[in-house]
């Protein structure tokens, strides 16, 4: 049997003013109350394995509990699990005798933090996960040269962690029919770990998750742009955000499920999964990621759009899911040399869009700037960021090439010396 979603339910549902009457203001306070809290000094950088870690994890143990939900961890509401890394090669020796050994690495333990709606248990779940750990002072992973500093995380991924906390607040007001999981993944820095844990320890029926929501750095919103990655996993995700987009957000989706954030462990299992982002910037693993930057409004309103997506979503007795047809890593153009540069995922126009420049390479030594649109490099026209990728592969550190910009609406040639 077929059930059909009476329209004015639907619109209801999807374009509604939400389940609160508090003003926008109230709202991104108590969301920047979070992203403080999280990005704080205190917390260390959040590092899987520390103790900033272990800190952040029950902050946000106590802040779930506070809403009154229910613990769904192995014990009470955590999740424990363990992980070694890969430990380094090392060769010793010279002429005809070596010896060859590994480095002791220490196993590194780490914490989901996991709550459920209150609703009555039935054979489907929904999901919405946000990572919280980040780099510590500087772990692997940071772009920053100098110094080790503490790396504060505010928008990745204090900004997902709030939204979450805001979605959950307002689905605890006005209770789901199906149940939530709110799943707080750590070790997502590390390589998706966390959630990669979940999906093969799940503590609710793997088989009756009926989709997966990531918010991973949703604190950076431009002119209302908001980029949306999984859209393919499933034939009507692209129809019910449509429906559900009241706020007139451009949404730039991308039908891939695999991408370097925690959906992916999700989409692997066969389960549809939606990814929201802001943007990539030039403090994206940076000790420069402090919640000063932090779009408040921005967060607001992409948690207006997930629970109108949320509440539509708990209305429909299946979801369906399809796999999606990802880049092949054999096609993927490789390359010896880059600009260092910082390119704006989101942008939908030609060419390759410069969102932050690197100093001492190759792009800030000829003068390029944040704005510039890569529109060629000598004979190879760029249209994208595979046709950029594509034109990186043909040098060699050393060389130099001309590539021309668009700044404003003048197109600029600079000759640049790769390395």
């Amino acid at each position: 049997m077929v059930y059909i979603m009476p329209v004015g339910l639907f619109f209801l549902l999807c374009c509604g003013c939400g389940s609160t009457n508090e003003t926008p203001q109230v709202i991104e306070n108590r969301i920047m109350s979070h992203v403080n809290a999280l990005a704080s000094p205190l917390m260390e950088g959040r590092e899987t394995g520390t103790n900033g870690e272990k800190m952040a994890a029950a902050w946000l143990d106590s802040t779930f509990r506070s809403l009154d939900l229910v613990s769904k961890g192995d014990v009470d509401a955590i999740q424990t699990f363990h992980y070694k890394p890969h430990p380094p090669m090392q060769m010793h020796g010279m002429g005809d005798t070596a010896t060859l050994g590994m480095a002791l690495v220490q196993e590194i333990e780490g914490f989901n933090v996991l709550y459920a709606s209150n609703s009555a248990p039935t054979s489907e779940w929904g999901v919405l996960a946000a990572h919280y750990d980040h780099l510590g002072y500087g772990a692997e992973g940071s772009l920053f040269r100098g110094d080790p500093s503490l790396h504060f995380g505010a928008d990745d991924n204090a900004s997902g962690v709030a939204a979450m906390l805001e979605v959950a607040k307002r689905f605890t007001r006005n209770s789901p029919t199906n149940p939530i999981l709110w799943a707080g993944f750590s070790g997502e820095e590390k390589g998706l770990w966390g959630s990669n844990h979940f999906c093969k320890n799940a503590t609710v029926g793997l088989d009756s998750i009926k989709y997966m929501i990531n918010l991973d750095m949703v604190g950076r919103m431009r002119g209302d742009t908001l980029a949306v990655y999984g859209t393919g996993t499933s034939p009507e995700w692209m129809e019910l955000l449509e429906a559900c987009n009241s706020d007139s957000l451009t949404l730039i989706p991308s039908e891939s499920g695999v991408g370097p954030s925690d959906h992916t462990s999700f989409y692997l299992e066969d389960i549809p999964v939606l990814h929201f982002f802001t943007g990539q910037h030039p403090d994206y693993h940076k000790p420069s990621d402090t919640s000063d930057k932090i779009n408040a409004e921005g967060i607001r309103k992409v948690v207006d759009f997930v629970e109108r997506i949320m509440r539509s979503l708990d209305q429909k007795p299946k979801w369906p899911f399809t796999p999606t047809v990802d880049q092949d890593k054999d096609s993927t153009p490789s390359f010896k040399v880059t600009l260092g540069v910082i390119p704006d995922y989101l942008f939908d126009g030609q060419g390759m869009r410069i969102d932050g420049v690197s100093a001492g390479r190759p792009a800030a030594n000829a003068n390029l700037k944040r704005g510039d649109v890569v529109v060629s490099i000598d004979t190879v026209k760029v249209t994208d960021m595979m046709t950029y990728m594509q034109a990186l592969s043909l040098f060699d550190a050393g060389q130099t090439s001309t590539v021309v910009v668009n700044r404003g609406d003048k197109n600029i040639a600079v000759d640049v010396t790769w390395d």
